[in-house]
């Protein structure tokens, strides 16, 4: 395995992956620009023989970033794979001298939530109704007290 940076041959795995994990995917023209358009824009990708099998996007402003998204195909689910990539994304912010890191996650998503609070990442806020079908969205952080 192993985890590199994305780039433009990447997206129709990545597109995949998004049909796959999440309610609302994004399309082809949004991961272009997060892979071309956005400054702020880094995307990891786990890549296991030539197969992409996870992902993991984040903007980094200045000393701090935010998790856009974050998705393993479902059939490799259930290994720490998600794992990988967090730390990954962690060592890059750390070199970076990134302060916080946050990110929103829906509140029926257990399995991500114990994923962020074993990397350090607290509960701040529950946003009521963040997401287009109602549903709340808890909004975390991870501080540089939590070993970023």
């Amino acid at each position: 395995m192993e985890i590199r940076f994305a780039n433009k041959n990447d997206i129709s795995q990545i597109l995949q992956i998004e049909e796959e994990c999440f309610v609302q995917p994004w399309k082809e023209n949004d991961i272009l620009y997060e892979l071309e358009g956005n400054p702020v824009s880094v995307i990891l990708v786990l890549e296991n023989d030539g197969l992409i099998i996870g992902f993991l996007d984040y903007w980094i402003t200045f000393d701090s970033a935010t998790i856009a998204q974050i998705a393993i195909k479902k059939q490799y689910q259930g290994q720490h794979l998600s794992y990988l990539l967090m730390q990954e994304m962690i060592d890059d912010c750390f070199a970076k001298k990134v302060n916080s890191i946050t990110l929103e996650v829906r509140t029926s998503n257990t399995k991500a939530i114990n994923l962020y609070q074993k990397f350090g990442f607290q509960q701040i806020v529950v946003k009521e109704h963040y997401y287009n079908n109602g549903e709340d969205a808890i909004y975390m952080v991870r501080q540089e007290g939590g070993n970023i």
